[in-house]
């Protein structure tokens, strides 16, 4: 082996050394996870027509609730009505339903969430906007504003600007976060069986 051929090999070892030291560069960065745990968090609603999640995060990155729109707590879900129109509205989900903001809120993990961000699917409705400014949360990131044009949601911004609480759309960097339990678990799998069957 002459020396030029051998300080190429040296060379490409030390790329794949420092190649291999480094941090992994398609990691999600914070406002995705959190949005993706909001999304994450709907999965848990049993609204046929809409499942929304919210998520509250601290000024350390620290997640301080979480929530999603479902019945109230000790109330069957099973003796509500869950539709969206009816000749009654008695007889639609509207009267009964909690917004998931409201229940990050109640499900905060901490004495109280003021200057926290919320990050949320849709643009808060206007009884959500009240909540928010009474709790005390400064910022909302928000996915979807399709309602933009109702008056719940005229009444909303107007809240959150006079309560000067920062909103702005979420622009995600990949359209899809996919959890699949299967590809983790096989991977610590064959980590795990190549471990016990090495001699």
């Amino acid at each position: 082996m002459n020396s030029e051929t051998s300080e190429e090999t040296a060379l490409q070892k030390r790329a794949e050394t420092e190649a291999s030291c480094k941090k992994r560069q398609d990691y999600l960065e914070w406002p995705e996870y959190f949005m993706a745990v909001a999304f994450l968090s709907a999965q848990r609603s049993k609204d046929p027509s809409s499942q929304v999640g919210a998520c509250i995060v601290n000024q350390e990155n620290k997640i301080v609730g979480i929530g999603y729109n479902g019945m109230p707590n000790g109330c069957d879900d099973d003796l509500l009505p869950w539709s969206r129109s009816a000749s009654n509205k008695l007889d639609t989900k509207y009267p009964y339903v909690c917004h998931a903001e409201l229940n990050a809120i109640m499900n905060k993990n901490s004495a109280d969430v003021k200057g926290c961000t919320m990050y949320v699917a849709l643009f808060p409705c206007n009884e959500c906007a009240k909540l928010i400014i009474q709790a005390g949360i400064k910022d909302v990131i928000y996915l979807s504003d399709k309602y933009h044009d109702t008056p719940e949601m005229t009444a909303s911004r107007r809240l959150l600007d006079l309560a000067r609480i920062k909103y702005k759309q979420f622009e995600p960097k990949r359209n899809r976060i996919v959890i699949d339990f299967n590809s983790i678990n096989l991977s610590g799998l064959h980590k795990e069986t190549a471990h016990l069957n090495s001699p």
